[in-house]
């Protein structure tokens, strides 16, 4: 009987210890979900410091924002095609904020919402606004940013500049609205302008679409009467 007891205890001791070592080994596959966890984590941080990752932009990143997109994007010429013909357009590589803006728009499809608007022969024809109600939902999408002035290239508004709108309340740095610009087509130029606009860009073919549109009629808030649309798009 005492043999009987002392195999029977014995067994009893195998079986504790077997179990305990099963038991820790299930335990393990449970951390390597919290390396996963910490990797998505790392992941989520990058995309939030990363403007171009959010694909957006607005007031408060609008510099950071451009200058990472202008580093991505380094194209510089857009084709605009309207019913009257089309015009080739190169844009300065010394006004990258606004070189970055412009091709952010058009890539964007913001452009293409809109039409030519305001048309003054011998001085300028201004497009980028339309009364669609697309147009002003992709502005209140980037919440109107605006961009700082870039004078330093001195940059003048000779016939078929390129220039940025913008408020003249309460602007005092001059900040450029990037929904909105201009062409001159003053054929001397508008050098009273100098240093107010910044200009970022030159109509370099299709000057000759560009007085077209200077011709059509217009009403007295000098919108043309027969809606001028255009579609931008970035060329190599």
């Amino acid at each position: 009987m005492n043999f009987k007891l002392f195999f029977s205890l014995i067994l009893l001791i195998v079986l504790i210890f077997s179990c305990k070592k099963e038991t820790t080994t299930k335990s393990l596959p449970e951390n390597p979900p919290k390396k996963q966890e910490k990797m998505n984590t790392e992941a989520q941080t990058n995309k939030k410091d990363n403007p171009i990752a959010l694909d957006t932009i607005n007031h408060k990143n609008a510099v950071d924002f451009l200058i990472a997109y202008g580093k991505l994007h380094k194209e510089n010429k857009v084709r605009i095609k309207t019913r009257l013909g089309d015009m080739i357009v190169k844009l300065y590589d010394d006004t990258p904020l606004h070189r970055a803006s412009f091709l952010f728009l058009v890539n964007v499809g913001y452009f293409n919402t809109t039409c030519f608007h305001r048309v003054v022969p011998n001085f300028i024809v201004q497009g980028g606004n339309s009364e669609s109600y697309k147009t002003m939902s992709i502005k209140n999408k980037y919440e109107n940013y605006t961009i700082p002035p870039e004078f330093r290239n001195h940059r003048k508004h000779k016939f078929g500049a390129l220039a940025a709108a913008r408020d003249w309340e309460n602007n005092i740095s001059k900040k450029s609205d990037p929904f909105e610009f201009y062409f001159i087509q003053a054929k001397n130029g508008a050098h009273h302008i100098d240093g107010e606009h910044t200009v970022f860009g030159e109509i370099i073919k299709g000057t000759n679409v560009l007085n077209k549109i200077a011709k059509v009629k217009t009403g007295r808030d000098e919108w043309p009467l027969e809606d001028v649309y255009m579609e931008i798009e970035v060329i190599k």
